[in-house]
């Protein structure tokens, strides 16, 4: 499974993507998008309700932590489980496990029943999601890659806009629980037609399916794990303990992933400055660590702090899901020679964005923390699709697969681990409900001061992404 390179400097044109030919693949890369990203946020306007009727305050973290662990787990076996058993039973199996998961979680009377539910919705969210990135490289040419991309943006931008407004819904005017029994609904008649289709049987392959990496899995779930649970209590030498051990069982995931010569999950230079993919991983893992200081607790922080409504809340998260998308199909058409701007200009945008945040959520206005997020997704949808597509320009064809598929697990991971981050400084700060609104703004401004080194470390790795010549540029220039 590669993605072959050809020249991108010229406009591609909407019209030779909406095609009929183009549709059913269109739709097949589609499927799942919608479960995984409005269910992604759904929880970010119910968790303030949630927290209310069944306690767990030190746990905000882990109910985005326990999400992202489980598609990672998902994402990482996705390619694998494919060429075992074919895409369409992955992906009907990946539907039931999603609905299993919000059946969980609308039960829940306790946290722990519903972080349970959490890891297995994010175990079926993530495994949907890994199928669109394995079909994207299988069924368009590299042309067309782009605006497909832009347009998986764009449905997970209108997906992630309405799963807050949804939650917000059934906050306002039902129950929260509703709200996952409505995705629990939707997972169950997509688990049906899914395996009720015929010719759905893309990726069957078990002579050439490699083993599951499992020893690197449990490292890698274990290390994330500890640190989530070192914010639960925030104590010495608990917590620096938790930390350096979650640390050191990443670096050996790292390591034993390196060595791997058939299943690795990752690039053979992941995270490393020095190597122009690893940059790239890097980078978008730190990118996303850092902005999850607003998914994790803003929310709870806009409503304590604030007095904003669920469905206010829902409009400031939806915005920056709409801004992503509204950018990446604005500049979806640019040529490959501004890559290297776009993704400059959209990536100092995120950063912009996390600064404002760090001084706006203690202090408010509302409107200013709600443009802050728009800008938010604005720059994640300006860089986003360049960042794909500059990837595989860069990586030899045989490394083109892996490095491309490794950015969502690489994502998940960073939303996991700046997630858990956010915690502990939260706890740190005394965080709960019943805190006095100074506590409450010296959380807030913990939780964003926590981001930035996070954005730091982003920029400095997209510096050593973007200095690498394309390989076919440097094949087209004639030799010296």
């Amino acid at each position: 499974m590669t993605m072959t390179a050809a020249p991108q400097n010229e406009h591609v044109a909407w019209s030779e993507i909406l095609t009929r030919k183009a549709a059913v693949p269109l739709a097949l890369v589609s499927l799942g998008v919608w479960l995984h990203a409005a269910d992604s946020l759904l929880l970010a306007t119910m968790i303030p309700q949630i927290l209310a009727d069944i306690g767990g305050d030190r746990f905000v973290a882990w109910t985005i932590a326990t999400y992202e662990i489980g598609s990672i787990v998902a994402g990482a076996c996705a390619a694998i489980a494919t060429m075992r058993v074919g895409i369409r039973n992955v992906m009907a199996s990946c539907a039931m496990i999603f609905a299993l998961g919000c059946a969980a979680s609308m039960v829940a009377t306790n946290m722990p029943v519903l972080l349970a539910g959490r890891v297995l919705q994010g175990l079926g969210g993530g495994g949907l999601t890994a199928m669109t990135f394995i079909a994207i490289g299988i069924l368009f040419s590299t042309r067309h890659q782009a605006r497909v991309l832009a347009v998986i943006s764009a449905l997970w931008g209108a997906s992630a806009f309405l799963g807050p407004l949804i939650g917000a819904f059934f906050v306002e005017y039902f129950t929260w629980r509703w709200g996952f029994g409505f995705f629990l609904l939707q997972a169950l008649i997509l688990a049906l037609w899914i395996y009720f289709t015929p010719g759905i049987s893309l990726g069957r392959d078990m002579n050439n399916a490699p083993s599951l990496p499992v020893k690197r899995l449990i490292l890698l779930v274990t290390g994330t794990t500890m640190i989530a649970s070192a914010g639960i209590e925030v104590s010495l030498p608990q917590t620096p303990l938790l930390i350096m051990g979650a640390f050191t069982l990443l670096l050996l995931f790292l390591r034993q992933d390196a060595r791997s010569r058939d299943n690795r999950m990752l690039p053979e230079n992941a995270f490393r400055l020095r190597d122009s993919s690893g940059a790239a991983l890097l980078m978008w893992f730190s990118m996303s660590a850092g902005v999850m200081g607003l998914m994790s607790y803003g929310p709870v922080l806009l409503a304590s702090l604030h007095g904003v409504s669920p469905i206010t809340v829902g409009y400031i998260l939806a915005g920056g899901s709409f801004g992503w998308s509204a950018a990446a199909i604005v500049v979806s058409g640019s040529p490959e020679r501004l890559d290297p701007f776009w993704i400059t200009l959209g990536l100092a945008l995120v950063a912009c964005s996390v600064i404002g945040m760090f001084f706006a959520t203690p202090a408010g206005p509302v409107w200013v923390i709600a443009a802050l997020t728009w800008l938010e997704g604005i720059g994640f949808g300006a860089a986003y699709t360049f960042i794909q597509r500059r990837l595989i320009a860069i990586t030899p064809e045989k490394e083109q697969a892996r490095v491309t598929g490794a950015m969502p697990t690489v994502a998940r991971f960073g939303y996991a681990v700046g997630a858990a981050i956010c915690g502990i400084l939260a706890n740190a700060a005394g965080f709960s409900l019943e805190a006095t609104p100074e506590t409450l703004q010296t959380v807030a401004r913990y939780v964003f001061a926590g981001s930035l080194p996070f954005i730091a470390l982003g920029l400095l790795a997209m510096r050593r992404f973007l200095c690498r010549q394309p390989i076919r540029s440097m094949s087209s220039q004639p030799p010296s």
